[in-house]
Parts: structure tokens; C-alpha cells; sequence
């Protein structure tokens, strides 16, 4: 928890090739276009485009007052019970089941969608292609963007402390490893375990944890970047993004207005979540534009979540204060940082234009298709 698109109908990557004309032929004498060799459709008809002809507003506002009324809902004990977040274990608990929420809201705006479409004769794609889960095709570019985002958004987390040191916010101990040591001195029967080896261990169990973390992570991303972002991009990509990143941050208001993440307890908190959640929903927005694939946002999520707070004790000096959670966080300021400069490279390098479609491939011309020289281009050629 700690945490795009033209007005058309998709943005499926297959087009087909027109047959190549020489000379200057009569309208009658022109070479029709051959039929794409990708189906748009699929065996039921569906589209395999997922983009909605048109952004569906009413059903939006069910998902919004569902994912926010069920979220309130949820963490309403924590707040009668007077003890706030001071009960680690309900926080745990209720966090972890305010996490669903955006899924069963996405669940039931599509299922009113659908049927309003069916309504006025339109044709949907498949939901396993709205919500982005499947096919896992190209496997490869699925896969292993999914890897990648999983470990890569934990060395952003490592490159934030290392930013918020540089500036100030947060005390290193990279030779000493104090706090960790700390840490470790408080588990009965590892003060004897080598520090090498106590930090390999230590990684391996952030990394299970974190892979783990995926069970409750689904329910966020299946709801804001599977259903959410494919029916906001109509509105193009950024403002489908940045409308997410706001919402997203809202959402977190229940837990935030109680101290969650940024002891923080007004409006500044929430304030904060909110710059938080849009600089990391960019990114996260990004990997499933560019794979087609909801899965590297699920596991980017549950990387982020699983490793912000056990790196920040691996890295921390046990004997300065403690650093403000605003400045330090990956959430935070240093953390905007850190995303706005992968933001930048990904946008110098073309990469939010490129939003395939998940098992459309690019149809390759046919031999015949290719253009051929003209006569004069020929006999210059043989000159």
C-alpha cells in the first residue's frame, strides 16, 4: 500500500501493407490492400484493441465510491477503537483488506459497463485484456519486464537513500551497518552470525517477503492500473497517469489522516501520498502502457512495498536521529526525485509512445508487398 491515448478503439500493433504501384496506374489499374494477417478480433468477435471508444464516466464514479467507500469501511475500527496505529497487527490486517477494494470496485464498474455496451450494441474486449492479466504473450517482454520491475523499483528504493543522504535527510552507516546490527542484536541466537552472511540472509527473506506481498498487491493494480488506466485512456496517456496518481493518493486517506507513512496525521500527510503516488504511479502506469501487461505493476508494487522500510534499516545510522519519512521515504521528496529522472529518461528515449497490445504482433510485409523501383530508378541503378 505504500506505495495513457487517442480518442480511438486501440492501439493494436498489427497493420497490413499496400501492394507497391509503379508508374502512374488509373484508379481502376490500383492494387487493393491485402487483408492484415493479425485478426482484430477475437474467436468470439471481441475486439483485441482494449481502449473504450469512449470514457465510460458513470462507471467511474461507481468504482470511485466503492474503492473509497469500502477503503473508509475497512479502516472505520481503527479509528473507533481509539488506538489508531498503534495495534500493529490490525493495521496489518485492515491495510492489507483495504487493498482489495479497488479490485471488487473495478469488478462491478465492469460488469455495468458491459452491460451498458451490450446496451447500445458495442463490442468490449475480453476482461482478462481490459485488466491486462492475460494472455502473457510475448512471454518474453511479459516475463522479464515483470523481473525487472519487481528488483529494479528496490534498487530506485536504494538510489533514494542514497539521494536523501546526499542531501542531508538520512544518516548512512555503510561501513558499520549499525542499525542493522542493531536489529539483528535484537533476534536470540544470530549475534553469533557472521555480518557477511546475516546480510545475504537478510536480503533473501525481503525478497521472499516482497514476492509474497503479490497476493494483496493484485487487489490494488487489477483496480488502478488494470481497470482504471484502460478506461481513462481515451483521455490521453498523461492525463490518464496523473488522474490515477491523485486518485490512487485519496485513497490512501484513511490510513495516511491516522499518521500511516508520514506521522503526518492532516492534510500535509495527505498532501504528501498524493505527490507520492503520482511520481511512482507514473511508473508503474508506464510498465503496463509498455508491456500491455498488468503483472509488472503487481510486482513493482509488492517490490516497493516489501523493501522501502527493510532497506532503510540496512542502510540507517543507529545513532542519529530518526530522518522524516517526508524527506527520506521513496514516497517522499527524495523518492519524487529518484522517479522524475527515470521519468525523464524514459520520455527522452520514446518509451510512453510505445503502448502495444498483449499477443498482437507487428504483421511483416509480404515479399510481394515491397516496393519496386521504378524504370527510371532502374536504369539509374545500372548505370
Amino acid at each position: 500500500m505504500n506505495t495513457q491515448t487517442h480518442n480511438q478503439t486501440g492501439f493494436a500493433e498489427a497493420t497490413g501493407s499496400t501492394a507497391a504501384i509503379t508508374g502512374a496506374p488509373t484508379s481502376a489499374e490500383a492494387t487493393p490492400e491485402p487483408p492484415n494477417s493479425v485478426e482484430d478480433v477475437d474467436a468470439k468477435g471481441r475486439p483485441l484493441a482494449v481502449v473504450p471508444a469512449r470514457v465510460p464516466w458513470l462507471e467511474l464514479g461507481i468504482f470511485a465510491v466503492i474503492a473509497f467507500g469500502l477503503a473508509w469501511l475497512v479502516c472505520l475500527p481503527l479509528w473507533l477503537s481509539g488506538k489508531g496505529l498503534s495495534d500493529v497487527v490490525a493495521v496489518q490486517l485492515y491495510g492489507a483488506l483495504m487493498m482489495f477494494t479497488p479490485l471488487i470496485a473495478s469488478i462491478v464498474a465492469s460488469i455495468v459497463q458491459r452491460r451498458r455496451a451490450r446496451a447500445r450494441g458495442e463490442a468490449l474486449a475480453s476482461v482478462p485484456r481490459c485488466f491486462g492479466f492475460w494472455p502473457l504473450r510475448p512471454f518474453g517482454r511479459v516475463i522479464w519486464m515483470t523481473v525487472a520491475a519487481f528488483l529494479g523499483i528496490m534498487v530506485l528504493v536504494v538510489l533514494g537513500y542514497f539521494l536523501s543522504a546526499a542531501f542531508g535527510w538520512f544518516s548512512l552507516d555503510l561501513s558499520g551497518l549499525s542499525g542493522f546490527r542493531a536489529q539483528v542484536a535484537t533476534l536470540p541466537g544470530l549475534d553469533s552470525v557472521p555480518i557477511g552472511l546475516a546480510v545475504i540472509g537478510y536480503l533473501l527473506v525481503m525478497v521472499i517477503s516482497a514476492a509474497t506481498g503479490v497476493i494483496v498487491t493484485i487487489g490494488e493494480e487489477f483496480g488502478w492500473r488494470g481497470w482504471l488506466l484502460t478506461s481513462l485512456r481515451p483521455l490521453g496517456a498523461w492525463p490518464a497517469l496523473l488522474i490515477i496518481g491523485v486518485v490512487w493518493g485519496l485513497w490512501h486517506a484513511p490510513l495516511i489522516l491516522l499518521g500511516y507513512n508520514f506521522n503526518r496525521p492532516d492534510i500535509s500527510g495527505l498532501a504528501l501520498m498524493v505527490g507520492g503516488c503520482i511520481m511512482v504511479g507514473i511508473l508503474f502506469g508506464w510498465l503496463r502502457l509498455r508491456t500491455g501487461s498488468v503483472w509488472p505493476a503487481v510486482f513493482a508494487h509488492a517490490g516497493l512495498n516489501g523493501s522501502a522500510g527493510m532497506l532503510m534499516i540496512l542502510f540507517v545510522n543507529a545513532g542519529a536521529s530518526n530522518p522524516d519519512p517526508a524527506l527520506s521515504m521513496f514516497l517522499g521528496v527524495s523518492g519524487w526525485i529518484v522517479s522524475a529522472i527515470v521519468v525523464a529518461v524514459l520520455m527522452a528515449t520514446g518509451q510512453f509512445r510505445r503502448q502495444p497490445e498483449l499477443g498482437i504482433k507487428k504483421a511483416e510485409p509480404l515479399a510481394e508487398d515491397a516496393p519496386q523501383p521504378s524504370a527510371h530508378a532502374q536504369t539509374v541503378c545500372s548505370t
